[in-house]
């Protein structure tokens, strides 16, 4: 089976993300993913049985149990075809970088603390001193997930800035 073919699938993609964490028993695996996709168990051990047999985990007997760990060399291969397409995202990503900077640099010379992101001697909306912004109201935090352990985050203020 092609490496996209396995990786088409959802399940096995969540496998593979259970795995990257560190090995696992099979019993753990097929508990996680029955929650999450409602699938039995024995479907679960197909998925897992296809992960092995296309090289993408590894197992190992530990007494009575079935220890999977994520294999890198078809992550690799997979990898080393996506270099190819790296340029139709990585200006973007440049891009984004130098927007960031160019942001914080603007904020330095318009004379704003570095250390409460507002005019120097008063603290920022949100900084130290300052009240909080009501919830969901102007000026409160918002938070953009993927997942609850996946959060994902931009930040234009310096590394160490209080928000």
């Amino acid at each position: 089976m092609h490496a996209f073919d396995v990786l088409g699938d959802p399940v096995r993609r969540r496998i593979l993300e259970l795995l990257s964490a560190g090995e696992q028993a099979s019993g753990t695996i097929s508990e996680t993913i029955g929650q999450e996709f409602g699938i039995s168990q024995p479907a679960v051990s197909q998925h897992l049985r296809v992960l092995r047999e296309s090289g993408f985990t590894q197992v190992r007997p530990a007494g009575t149990r079935r220890l999977y760990s994520v294999n890198p060399e078809p992550l690799r291969d997979v990898d080393r075809w996506l270099d190819g397409f790296r340029q139709f995202w990585t200006p973007h990503f440049d891009a984004l970088a130098t927007e960031l900077a160019r942001g914080r640099r603007e904020r330095r010379l318009a004379g704003e603390s570095p250390a409460t992101g507002g005019p120097a001697g008063r603290p920022a909306a949100g900084g130290p001193g300052a009240e909080a912004p009501a919830a969901g109201g102007p000026g409160a935090a918002r938070t953009t997930t993927a997942a609850p352990d996946r959060a994902i985050s931009i930040d234009p203020r310096e590394p160490g800035e209080n928000p």
